[in-house]
């Protein structure tokens, strides 16, 4: 590494940095993406026998990469070769394993794909690469994405950069604690029912779950199609709306949303409505402080809060099980992997797999019903309300110890898996748009997360206010590994 770099990554802690101050060293000469993946793979292999959050490293392609984005960048200009492919140009990305990646191997975190290597790239993995990305490999997750802790038994655990003892969330864990360690600027994850958002506010980092149609799950090994989601997982909400304006299927659309009053009407104003009490009812008191702070600090920031009533929240957890068990059993039946080859999963997927094969056509068809009114009646209160956005925790809980199934609270013990995905399930099943922010630490340290949840196509809008949430909030905090 140049001495220049050095000095650089001295003063401004360089594995830490935005995506947009990269690009300006980059542009400026004062570093190449050579040397900064150099920097990144040497963090990884440091860090990662910790964490382990990279299942496969790829440094030959991630040099390959570089030195492409290297002489597309240096050349000088006016002489007509010089390519700049736009702000993710150079900049050292990791992707999660369900992700299909040209000849590099996809595992899906199962022990069935351990030797899978896909012929073609996915359709995001693609779009990345030609807005100039540079992977540093794929990250853990947990088996098949059919799960929230990442607790991997055929790959070991992805752990927690806050605290190596407990779970960095699921099923897009690995990629969640390899954006807050500094082993790459961003990363892309899938969520089903959190596993973006949930990850993401238990390891401190900003994730975007788009809405229905907005990017394209071609080439990411399905879980349940309805579903699935794949979208942007980084440090800031910058870095993340650069990365989901390179995956965008409609760029366009992006700018101007096609919600009735578009990005924020009224800069620096906004109105967040706090619906009912499904989301806060079940929180832990450490979560709820930090929760409520955030909350002041939004109104500092211009925002407006209302209540709201939500119709239907409560059967949205019946609904979305009934439709993910029976997809994901049939996904794995299609492929003749289950039940032949039962004995290679995990015994917490199995058990899945079999509940799907209970799921009647009748409670099939009911579950999609719920839906339908759920999005209709979603839309109609939000519209009827007039607010921008519902303003909710991600996770009534901080990041769980590896293993610990129940969580105590208010004198009852609750399953962690279904305090994970309370307040994200809803927007699963109705195919909104929803981000995580990290908004504070609790008094031992832990990360918290809100969450935004728009309307169909307000991810713009959702962008917004959280840039605007940050600004008031200060600079993001790292965990201290």
């Amino acid at each position: 590494m140049s001495r220049a770099t050095t000095v650089i990554a001295n003063d401004s802690d360089l594995a830490f940095a935005s995506i947009e101050k990269i690009g300006a060293l980059f542009r400026k000469k004062k570093l190449s993406p050579v040397e900064l993946t150099k920097l990144l793979l040497a963090c990884i292999d440091k860090l990662n026998p910790q964490l382990n959050c990279y299942l496969t490293v790829t440094p030959e392609l991630a040099f390959a990469q570089a030195k492409q984005a290297e002489r597309e960048l240096s050349v000088s200009r006016g002489r007509g070769s010089r390519r700049d492919r736009g702000p993710l140009h150079g900049i050292p990305i990791s992707l999660k394993d369900n992700i299909c990646t040209a000849g590099i191997r996809t595992t899906a975190g199962s022990k069935i794909l351990q030797d899978f290597i896909p012929s073609q790239n996915a359709a995001v993995a693609a779009q990345l690469f030609a807005a100039g990305a540079v992977l540093l490999g794929k990250t853990n997750l947990h088996e098949f994405a059919y799960g929230i802790t990442t607790n991997n038994p055929h790959y070991g655990p992805a752990r927690n950069p806050w605290d190596l003892q407990r779970i960095p969330g699921g099923s897009s864990g690995g990629s969640a604690a390899a954006v807050a360690a500094g082993l790459c600027y961003a990363t892309i994850g899938t969520d089903t029912g959190g596993s973006i958002r949930i990850p993401s506010a238990l390891c401190g980092i900003v994730g975007l779950k788009p809405g229905l149609a907005r990017v394209s799950a071609q080439g990411v090994i399905p879980l349940s199609p309805l579903l699935d989601f794949v979208g942007p997982m980084a440090r800031t909400v910058r870095d993340t709306e650069l990365m989901l304006s390179a995956i965008l299927q409609k760029p366009s659309a992006a700018k101007n949303s096609a919600s009735p009053r578009g990005a924020l009407a009224r800069p620096g104003k906004f109105t967040l409505a706090l619906p009912d009490a499904f989301f806060t009812e079940v929180m832990s008191p450490d979560v709820r402080a930090v929760f409520d702070q955030a909350l002041s600090t939004l109104r500092r920031a211009g925002a407006k809060t209302t209540k709201l009533i939500v119709p239907l929240l409560k059967e949205t957890e019946h609904a979305g099980n009934q439709i993910a068990w029976a997809e994901a059993t049939h996904y794995h039946q299609q492929e003749g992997w289950y039940p032949s080859r039962s004995a290679d999963y995990g015994e917490d997927v199995r058990g899945r797999l079999e509940m799907g094969r209970q799921v009647t056509a009748t409670s099939y068809l009911e579950a999609l019903d719920t839906r339908a009114k759920f999005i209709e009646q979603f839309h109609r209160a939000l519209a009827g309300a007039r607010v921008d956005a519902l303003l909710v925790p991600t996770v009534p809980i901080v990041a769980p110890l590896i293993g610990q199934e129940t969580i105590r609270i208010a004198e009852k013990e609750w399953p962690t898996r279904a305090l994970l995905l309370r307040a994200n399930r809803p927007a699963n099943l109705a195919g909104i748009p929803a981000i995580s922010i990290p908004c504070g630490l609790t008094v031992d340290g832990l990360p918290v997360g809100l969450q935004l949840i728009g309307v169909n196509g307000s991810e713009s809008r959702l962008l917004a206010i959280a840039k605007a949430y940050e600004r008031e909030r200060g600079d993001w905090q790292r965990p201290p590994l």
